[in-house]
């Protein structure tokens, strides 16, 4: 969890629960819900596992993960998943 965003998760507390989505274009998604999420928890970031990700809350507080692969390896990762 530190290599997202150290602290994010807190156990017992409603936020240690990440759900992860995989979009098209984490730039553009983010572009697209700024306004609707509020302050991000990591606004979109490369990943040192090749995956580009935006981090932040729903209203209930869980963690919501928005990733693309974006390095070779990463796509090569998730090539038979599309």
């Amino acid at each position: 969890m530190a290599q997202f965003a150290a602290g994010a998760a807190r156990p017992a507390a409603n936020a240690s629960v990440i759900l992860e989505l995989r979009v098209d274009d984490v730039d553009a998604t983010y572009a697209r819900i700024r306004t609707l999420i509020g302050a991000a928890v990591q606004e979109p970031t490369t990943m040192p596992w090749g995956n580009r990700s935006l981090l932040f809350r729903d209203p209930d507080g869980n963690l919501v993960n928005y990733f693309q692969p974006v390095t070779p390896a990463a796509r090569a990762r998730f090539a038979d998943k599309m």
